[in-house]
């Protein structure tokens, strides 16, 4: 038991980390209402908290190589720790996202690069097999338990004591984290100022300009920012288009800072190299696609029970069930076929199967979201998750020596919080923009409503509708003097859009996701040797590895025909 000890605490604090990336959508109401913001608000605030850790999770891994994996690991836990008392703590918007989308995300960026890295450094063989499905299987537990934790204490208690646990579990782990086998630090190592700024100045303008979308619009202007009396929309195009286009330029200089840093011999923040192991690529890019789907299903479902159906954060919770006991099942599942399935096999079936599950949830979509279908459809998300989070760290680790496994780590926290901020501002954008344009067009073309009404309601609406329940839109158009005939047409109009725009959004997650699939190529598609060292390959896979991967590292080579760490007792 002694030496599993290393994994429950690394298996706890991937519980905290996970947990706190769905814990709060189930409270999104209460939590706004709480701060006095409104939907648009929290929207920002769980994005933000993403891309903190997608823009800073290389530079994390990096730091762990200097100050060492574990110091990383415990100096990070005080860090998130801090921003987890400073949430529950929280009087308003601004202190939430210091505490939560701030120093949580900074002290994630050392956490969750080292659990990694600690895992492959504590474990070898066997035991590391084990201890990876272990990690993949406590993620999906903690990603199906959220919503269920944040729906009982937001109902019954508040919100706020999530976060006062977190922080004393995260006291807890650092005053048992003596005990964590690490690797030698590098003290000389020196991190480039400049490639940090890069990374994260690229990533931040990009998804911000995303989160800007359902404001400003895509490319034709909706309401853009006015600077000075001004209207910033150059040459009638939105400023998103622009920020967009800055954004990947950013990145590209990003990477050709990269590729300089290894021609002179200094160090690189991220070895672009590594990029070209096919198994490696696949495993990240794979990463992205789930937590894209998920972060999406978990934004705009809690948002469309809660203010347009009026649930509570429990009964969110409860809706969401089906859900969390499938990515339960499925991570258990998954992480027992592996030693029987490839990578790639399980791969592709996950990713399949949490296709179809979207598509179900797709095509149940009513005005109240009641049924067998939508529950089934929701369990079926969960199991096509479990399969994924159970295969896929082991996959990303195996495919690089041991010298790679915090960058890897890095690498791996950065897909996965991308994936989520995209879902969150992709798809949450998408929602709003096609309720407002779906809203306002029906409106306009409505030969029932008198004019008065229908200019006023166009009027109101063309800058972006605001998201309310069916009964809020028919008491605001009474208020504003419409006749009780007209409100109740009105509300009913925002109703129908409503369920519109959550069928598109769905559909849009859906389409993403069966995109995945051809992401599931470079998946090893050979079971692993329990008994080999990571980054060790295997004679048979020498023959492609110079050429698939010339600028990785030797483990790097061993992978890049997909297939590392290959069983050599069944070809011999």
């Amino acid at each position: 038991m002694k030496r599993w000890f290393v994994l429950v605490l690394l298996g706890v604090s991937q519980f905290v980390m996970v947990l706190d990336s769905t814990v709060m959508n189930v409270s999104i109401s209460t939590v706004a209402a709480d701060l006095g913001t409104d939907i648009a608000g929290m929207q920002a605030a769980i994005t933000f908290y993403a891309l903190t850790m997608a823009a800073f999770m290389l530079t994390g891994g990096k730091i762990g190589d200097k100050w060492g994996r574990s110091r990383a690991f415990r100096i990070g836990s005080v860090i998130y720790g801090l921003g987890s008392l400073t949430t529950a703590l929280s009087p308003n918007l601004t202190v939430l996202m210091v505490g939560w989308s701030l120093v949580e995300g900074l002290g994630a960026v050392l956490v969750i690069p080292a659990i990694a890295a600690l895992a492959a450094i504590n474990y070898t063989g066997r035991e590391r097999v084990i201890a990876f499905a272990v990690l993949g299987a406590i993620t999906g537990f903690a990603a199906a338990a959220g919503p269920l934790i944040g729906g009982l204490l937001t109902t019954y208690s508040s919100w706020r004591y999530v976060f006062v646990a977190e922080a004393v579990i995260m006291l807890l782990v650092l005053l048992l984290s003596g005990r964590i086998k690490d690797t030698s630090a590098d003290r000389a190592l020196k991190i480039d100022l400049l490639s940090v700024i890069l990374s994260a100045a690229g990533l931040a303008i990009l998804v911000y300009s995303i989160l800007q979308s359902k404001t400003w619009g895509w490319i034709v202007p909706l309401d853009p920012p006015v600077i000075a009396g001004a209207t910033i929309a150059p040459f009638g195009i939105s400023p998103v288009a622009y920020l967009i286009l800055l954004a990947l330029v950013v990145l590209w200089l990003f990477v050709r800072r990269q590729q300089y840093l290894e021609r002179i011999g200094a160090v690189p923040l991220l070895k672009v190299g590594l990029l070209r192991i096919p198994a490696l690529r696949s495993g990240l890019t794979m990463f992205l696609a789930q937590y894209f789907a998920i972060a999406a299903l978990f934004f705009v479902v809690p948002v469309y029970l809660q203010t347009i159906l009026g649930y509570d954060a429990l009964q969110t919770g409860l809706k969401i069930l089906p859900l969390s006991v499938g990515l339960i099942l499925f991570s258990m599942l998954g992480s027992r076929l592996a030693t029987v399935r490839s990578a790639r096999h399980l791969g592709r079936i996950g990713q399949l199967t949490l296709g179809a599950g979207v598509f179900i949830v797709f095509a149940a979509v009513q005005p109240e979201l009641v049924g067998w279908v939508f529950a089934t459809g929701m369990f079926v998300v969960g199991a096509g998750f479990g399969l994924l989070a159970s295969q896929l760290g082991n996959v990303n680790m195996s495919a690089v020596d041991s010298t790679d496994t915090s960058e890897v780590g890095g690498l791996q926290g950065t897909f996965q919080n991308l994936g989520s901020s995209f879902g969150t501002a992709v798809v949450g954008s998408v929602f709003v923009l096609m309720l407002t344009s779906g809203f306002t067009a029906a409106v306009a073309q409505s030969e029932t409503l008198p004019d008065d009404v229908r200019d006023q309601v166009v009027f109101a609406t063309s800058t972006g509708a605001p998201i309310l329940s069916q009964q809020q839109v028919e008491e605001v158009m009474t208020d504003a003097g419409a006749a009780p005939a007209a409100a109740e047409e009105v509300a009913q109009t925002y109703a129908d859009a409503q369920v519109e725009s959550l069928q598109q959004s769905l559909f849009l997650v859906f389409a993403l996701t069966i995109l995945g699939l051809l992401l599931a190529r470079g998946l090893p598609s050979r079971l692993p040797d329990p008994d080999a060292q990571p980054g060790v390959p295997d004679a048979a896979d020498h023959g492609s590895s110079a050429v698939a991967a010339p600028d990785s590292s030797p483990a790097g080579g061993a992978v890049s025909s997909g297939e590392p760490g290959t069983r050599r007792s069944r070809r011999r």
